[in-house]
């Protein structure tokens, strides 16, 4: 530490490195320590290990995870890969809508596209089944939402975005000249395509087809929405079960372990590929890059990605546009059957309802507040290294990312439920929790913008007597505005609609949008839950078009890649 420099700024750093070890490391500390630590006596045992896995079904539970994730990997790829090729390499047409449809589908919850499909593809009154059977004249339709396929491609659909994401990225970076080196040696079209261009983005794919797989098994709504009825149990819902009554924090706690052991190791496995992405880029200085005439094939890959685009976006939102504006959702559209009282309802009689969007964009109002000044403070501390070991304090704000909301949640509730803290069922705690969620977006963005700024220009302000808290207020926070201005928003849309952390622990007065839709599920209420989600979405739309419009058209997606 440079005492020898000492100015009252220090100040300033400490209290952000004790904000970032509670945050983080204190919750985490508390998770493994609880995990060893016996119900009641306190004492150190692994009897929690024992209860945790001490039946077949929890045991099942595990493999069922895994197993999800896979297949959900899998099918996120077929969808995300054929559209990430057409988008950034060929002559397909629309692929501005491609791109509007994909970030369409990022933004849309998983609980949100989960009702959705219940609403398409329930057993009985799903409305794909109800029109195969008014089509064919069968006794029942082929479609049945609860069920492990329905699960699978409920959560693809809703996770595609990543692999699209980084494979877009990496295939603009591949110059035609390998292209057109194949071509010259007799490649077709597919065959380059095959063996010369996706495996130069191949290190950027199975870094997608990580996430993805890390998201399924982390996920809590959709699982909880279609697999409980179907029933199966994952681990994010077999974990909601021990919060039951009576809540068993420790079995929790001890169950949760392999969730992040797994979590953990495939985050390792991701970034030793994604190290390796340096080779995407050997294409020769400035190659041109030109989109491969698809002649006739464009229109199918454009149908391809239609198809993708409908089941994502297209038929969700029609059904819940459907549901949200009817008196009884399974009435079908017709003048009949319009109302607005759902909506009505949501606004002005169900007082928590209407309590609970406030509650949700107040703690991500804060949450993100918190979060890009403490991730600012950190970025700046490691870029011009003020302390000793100022990378562990990079490492601690990117941690998080290894870290399931569920498995997040239950080191706040062990850390911070008890006494002396008491913060259980507290606005604090959700705010805490949902701004330790999201710190690695906040530091990724906030640590690329301030290594863009040269550090000379802070040394003008200390030369003419100001300190580097001035420096800070004057120069740099000016400079990032609009880069703090997106890690702001990329920080506050997934909070607003985060529920794998919420739904362990919020209280009833405390209660975010998020919950209460999923608790609208639970008790079968699709025509307020379809009005109430479709309400986030649209309170949403402003603050995409404030990122747009400050930042650049697809935000959201450009900064997530990076």
């Amino acid at each position: 530490m440079r005492l020898g420099r000492w100015d009252s700024t220090w100040l300033l750093w400490l209290l952000i490195v004790a904000v970032l070890l509670f945050l983080v490391v204190s919750p985490f500390i508390y998770l493994v320590a609880t995990s060893f630590t016996g119900e009641g006596t306190g004492g150190f045992t692994f009897e929690n290990y024992a209860k945790a896995y001490g039946r077949d079904r929890y045991v099942q539970a595990l493999v069922n995870s895994l197993e999800l994730g896979t297949a959900a990997a899998l099918l996120a790829g077929a969808f995300a890969i054929p559209l990430a090729w057409g988008v950034s390499r060929t002559d397909m047409p629309g692929r501005g809508l491609v791109r509007l449809l994909v970030l369409a589908t990022f933004i849309t919850p998983p609980y949100t596209g989960a009702v959705a499909w219940i609403l398409l593809a329930g057993p009985n009154a799903g409305w794909l089944n109800k029109i195969f059977v008014a089509l064919t004249g069968a006794d029942a339709g082929p479609f049945n939402i609860y069920s492990f396929p329905g699960l699978v491609t409920v959560i693809a659909l809703y996770s595609f975005p990543y692999i699209f994401i980084f494979t877009t990225a990496a295939l603009e970076l591949v110059s035609s000249e390998m292209e057109d080196a194949a071509n010259i040696l007799g490649a077709g079209t597919w065959t380059t395509m095959r063996r010369v261009t996706l495996p130069l983005a191949l290190p950027a794919i199975l870094g997608g087809l990580i996430i993805c797989f890390l998201e399924a098994i982390a996920l809590f709504a959709s699982p909880a929405m279609i697999a409980i009825p179907a029933r199966f149990n994952v681990v994010t819902t077999q974990l909601f079960q021990f919060f039951g009554n009576p809540v068993r924090v420790e079995v929790a706690a001890a169950y949760a372990m392999p969730l992040l052991g797994v979590t953990i190791l495939l985050v390792l496995v991701q970034r030793l590929i994604t190290r390796r992405k340096g080779f995407v880029s050997l294409t020769g200085k400035g190659g041109e890059r030109r989109p491969i005439a698809l002649g006739r094939w464009r229109w199918v890959i454009f149908g391809y990605a239609m198809l993708v685009g409908a089941m994502s976006v297209f038929l969700p939102y029609l059904f819940l546009l459907q549901a949200a504006f009817s008196k009884a959702w399974g009435r079908g559209f017709s003048l009949d059957n319009l109302s607005f009282k759902n909506f009505h309802f949501i606004l002005f009689e169900h007082a928590t309802a209407a309590l609970s969007v406030w509650h949700s964009f107040l703690y991500s109002g804060v949450s993100a507040t918190l979060g890009a000044i403490v991730t600012l403070g950190v970025a700046y501390i490691v870029a011009r290294r003020l302390m000793p070991f100022a990378e562990v304090l990079g490492f601690l704000c990117v941690a998080p990312f290894v870290i399931p909301g569920v498995v997040l949640a239950i080191g706040f509730y062990a850390a911070y439920a008890p006494p002396p803290l008491s913060l259980y069922g507290t606005a604090m705690i959700m705010i805490l929790a949902f701004t330790t969620r999201f710190l690695p977006i906040g530091y990724v963005n906030a640590s690329s913008a301030i290594r863009s700024l040269n550090p000379e220009m802070e040394e003008a302000v200390r030369v003419l007597g100001g300190n580097r808290l001035t420096a800070l207020r004057r120069v740099v926070a000016p400079l990032l505005k609009r880069s703090l201005l997106g890690a702001w928003l990329l920080m506050f849309i997934p909070a607003s609609r985060e529920l794998s952390t919420a739904i362990f622990l919020y209280g009833p007065n405390t209660k975010v949008v998020s919950v209460m839709i999923f608790d609208m599920s639970e008790e079968g209420n699709f025509e307020y839950l379809s009005a109430l989600a479709l309400l986030l979405q649209v309170l949403t739309l402003p603050l995409l078009y404030i990122g747009q419009r400050a930042i650049g058209r697809d935000f959201m997606l450009r900064r997530t890649a990076t």
